[in-house]
């Protein structure tokens, strides 16, 4: 239970309202709704204004786009429409000609059910710039942070230095969906709304599920009449869904609302974490404002980012209290796993568990013996309370703020002990452990009475016209149950339901041989999440060769990125297994096919595809998919992309990839990033082989995948296991390079990720080194110390299958020192073993580097 909990059946006005229908649009731009012929079926009044056109086409039934638009902005609008995603995409085109007249204009494409929708704005032409520069610096201010509340006030302080509004808000929602401030920056002269909380129904549950959907919405000026579309619904009666629009208008009553507020335009993003909405970002401005259309791409790329760190930081804070867990589980499990009554050793446990769930009183009844500490009640209390304990789900934990609400046996002892945290120990429902608190007189402060923002279904409600800051009083409570404290009394329980079962001596052997090997797998978790991350700094930094804008830098690396999520996805699905060669191809498929996938045409036997490899191939697949999209057999309506999977002799994987009926192709002028991650990643990294042959009928690959990356179905959940030999004490490491010694001519650089040996190559070569040499095993390291031995090196400590303590001990030989590259935090007795000079931490980049080889002045 938490304060302000939405009443069942209780609505706002807005939560009925379809507001994705609304039928309008702002008055800054103009949209055509166009079917699968080209015909416009539904526009905007102010189209011609827009475009600014003295004689402007009529609009009626087969007016077609082409009378509007030249032949040459019809086309690029169609390969932007084929390029959006089927559900949930916008394509964005930044300063198209519509009119063939020279005057430009920013346009946004989206499929609305059958249709295309089209978005255009006026180009602006002295404003626009490539804001890509920005992203950078802002990443990198980022960076730097560890906690969320740090990296919530930084947001807020560049997101209004990026758009200049008055008042830039981060607010979190709350259990109860109302939303606290918790992060402002604003102008000096405006009153303060951090530590306001806003009731839920300010945001009505449709406005939460568009935001969902689509998370950036921007109202230019909140007192503009809006532009209908015409006709409002299509013939048939279908309305028009504008979910995914950017000039969407907005509800009366929300305009109103924001109006009361002071406020002249918005602009907000919201922030989404699971598929739920975690909070948001809002703007607000005290006179009409609208950033150029670029730059609110640019802010969009940045609340993804925020988003992508959040996450981060919230799994990292739950890896420590899991940790903290794991240690009481230990503590437990010592002293109460030899015999003696848990009853009696109640103040063990109750020490034990100390501020991890903070509490007032304890209560523990198991095989009908009852004892209690604190605030709590007696034992004919409790018992009275035990007959509506059984009726619920013996396994399920029940946090309650006032427990008589659901147990009315309770109300007898709710002076002392309001709220519980109910922990079942046993399948029946007769063991217990119950963590009491007692009532707390709470304050919130609330943004005007928040029971004015509540109608009666069939009332209507007026907007607030109060927001000044509104005390509630609450009482008869106690303070909320946090998830993590409720994701700590889960493990508890478990811990004790093992000491209630007196675990045997064999199985206390196998939880210790189980904590052991979670300790591996938390470490090498640590090492997948370093990689990964050097992984998206490379792809950022390569990534940006080939973006001419904006746009197409959002595109490139948010659909690579995209694709490495996906593949995460589908191999962390099942704890960390193999994974469908077929789900990945499909996937990249269905964000160009939408349900047209006879296009594609999968032959061979599916085969499983272990997590090591799983992310090479999503950017494999994702840059064929990409590449077809743009220039091959995808890119036309009738092209065909055959798929067949088969097994050598030797048990490796066999791809062929063949486009048909498609335009004719050619090889590319230059080689671009996405061509390099075609052919060479495969090569690099699994050790396979990839060609390419660019026939006037379509695009051939063939590729070759080492059959030790591939797992039978009886496989599929099967992790493997690293093992360790014992090995001879190496003779001390040389001496570290000192400053002033002559600079370095040749670096060797021995990484199996190619896309992080690409960044490393770079950021040497940046730095002033004239020749770098990359592998990616130990047999090729080896190789390049015999032909050329280097005066410096960087090994990766973990080269897939193999150990790079060879390479190690021939550069020990040769006197070379060499930086141990590693994601594992266990580092430092692998440094003094394999004879390093240093440990180079996963990610790093240019300036990590120059640290670490002491060039810096």
């Amino acid at each position: 239970m938490n304060l302000q909990q939405q009443v069942q059946g209780a609505l706002t006005e807005c939560d009925r309202e379809p507001i994705h229908q609304i039928a309008a649009v702002q008055p800054f731009g103009a949209l055509f709704a166009v079917d699968d012929a080209g015909a416009i079926t539904q526009a905007s009044l102010n189209a011609a204004e827009i475009l600014d056109l003295a004689a402007a086409p009529t609009i009626a039934a087969g007016t077609m786009l082409r009378e509007w638009f030249t032949a040459e902005a019809c086309d690029a609008l169609h390969e932007a429409f084929a390029r959006a995603p089927a559900d949930e995409g916008v394509e964005r085109l930044f300063g198209l000609d519509l009119t063939g007249d020279g005057r430009l204009f920013d346009c946004a494409v989206h499929p609305s059910g059958d249709q295309m929708v089209i978005e255009f704005e006026p180009h602006a032409l002295r404003d626009f710039a490539d804001h890509l520069g920005l992203i950078g610096p802002v990443i990198s201010q980022l960076e730097r942070l560890r906690e969320p509340q740090e990296l919530c006030d930084a947001a807020a302080r560049l997101v209004r230095q990026m758009l200049g509004y008055d008042r830039v808000m981060v607010y979190r929602f709350q259990p109860d969906e109302s939303g606290e401030v918790i992060a402002e920056d604003k102008r000096t002269d405006l009153a303060a709304f951090l530590g306001l909380r806003y009731p839920a129904a300010d945001i009505p549950q449709q406005a939460r599920e568009l935001f969902r959907r689509n998370r950036f919405r921007v109202i230019a000026d909140m007192a503009a009449e809006a532009v209908a579309i015409e006709p409002a619904v299509r013939p048939g009666g279908a309305p028009l869904d504008l979910s995914m629009s950017v000039l969407r208008a907005h509800s009366q009553m929300h305009l109103a609302y924001m109006r009361n507020m002071g406020v002249g335009a918005s602009l907000t993003i919201a922030i989404v974490r699971h598929e739920r909405l975690w909070g948001m970002i809002s703007c607000h401005h005290e006179t009409p404002r609208l950033p150029p259309f670029s730059l609110r791409t640019v802010a969009e790329l940045f609340s993804q980012t925020f988003s992508l760190m959040l996450d981060r930081m919230l799994v990292r804070r739950a890896e420590k209290l899991r940790e903290r867990a794991r240690n009481l589980n230990d503590q437990l499990m010592i002293e109460l796993a030899g015999g003696t009554s848990l009853v009696a050793n109640l103040p063990l446990l109750e020490q034990s568990i100390g501020d991890l769930i903070v509490h007032d009183g304890i209560s523990l009844l198991v095989g009908g013996e009852y004892r209690a500490l604190g605030a709590a009640p007696t034992h004919e209390e409790f018992m009275a309370l035990a007959p509506a304990l059984g009726e619920g789900q013996s396994s399920a934990i029940l946090a309650s703020t006032v427990l008589a609400e659901q147990l009315p046996a309770a109300s007898a002892f709710a002076d002392r002990a309001t709220g519980a945290m109910i922990l079942p120990l046993s399948r029946t429902p007769r063991d217990y452990l119950i963590l009491w608190r007692r009532p707390a007189e709470q304050v919130v402060i609330w943004a005007g009475d928040p029971d004015k923002a509540k109608a009666a279904p069939g009332a209507t409600l007026t907007p607030r016209t109060s927001f000044a800051a509104w005390r509630e009083i609450v009482k008869g409570r106690s303070i909320d149950w946090s998830e993590e404290e409720y994701d700590f009394a889960e493990r508890l329980r478990r811990t004790l339901i093992e000491v209630i079962l007196r675990m045997s001596e064999e199985v206390m052997r196998e939880r210790q041989r189980a904590a052991e090997q979670q300790d591996l797998l938390i470490a090498e978790l640590n090492h997948r999440v370093r990689n990964i991350l050097g992984l998206i700094r490379g792809l950022v930094a390569q990534s940006q060769q080939d973006a001419m804008s904006v746009a197409g830098f959002a595109a490139i690396i948010g659909g690579r990125i995209s694709a490495l999520a996906s593949a995460h996805d589908n191999i962390t699905r099942d704890n960390w297994s193999p994974a469908p060669l077929s789900v990945l191809i499909e996937s990249e498929f269905a964000a160009y096919l939408g349900a047209g996938q006879a296009r594609l045409n999968i032959t061979g036997e599916d085969v499983l595809i272990r997590p090591e490899a799983f992310t090479v191939m999503a950017l494999v697949v994702h840059e064929l998919v990409t590449n077809s999209a743009k220039y091959g057999s995808l890119s036309a309506r009738s092209g065909m992309v055959t798929i067949d999977l088969s097994r050598s002799a030797f048990g490796d994987l066999k791809i062929a990839w063949r486009e048909a009926g498609g335009p004719p192709v050619s090889p590319p002028g230059r080689q671009g990033f996405g061509s390099t991650i075609i052919q060479r990643s495969i090569p690099h990294e699994l050790q396979g082989e990839a060609e390419m042959r660019f026939r006037l009928g379509g695009l051939e690959a063939d590729f070759l995948i080492p059959r030790r990356f591939l797992a039978e179905a009886s496989d599929h959940g099967v992790g493997t296991q690293s093992t360790a030999r014992t090995r001879s004490a190496p003779p001390p490491p040389p001496a570290a390079p000192a400053a002033g010694r002559k600079p370095l001519r040749h670096v060797l650089v021995v990484e199996d990720s190619m896309i992080i040996a690409l960044d490393t190559e770079e950021n040497l070569k940046r730095l002033g080194v004239p020749s770098v040499r990359v592998e990616s095993s130990v047999a090729g390291a080896l190789q390049a110390i015999h032909e050329a031995a280097p005066d410096f090196a960087i090994i990766d400590f973990n080269l897939g299958h193999e150990s790079s303590a060879p390479v190690a001990a021939a550069l020990r030989e040769r006197g070379v020192h060499f930086l141990l590259a590693t994601g594992y935090a266990e580092s430092a007795s692998d440094m003094d073993t394999l004879g390093a000079t240093g440990v180079l931490r996963k990610p790093y980049g240019q300036s990590e580097l120059e640290r670490a080889l002491g060039l810096q002045g």
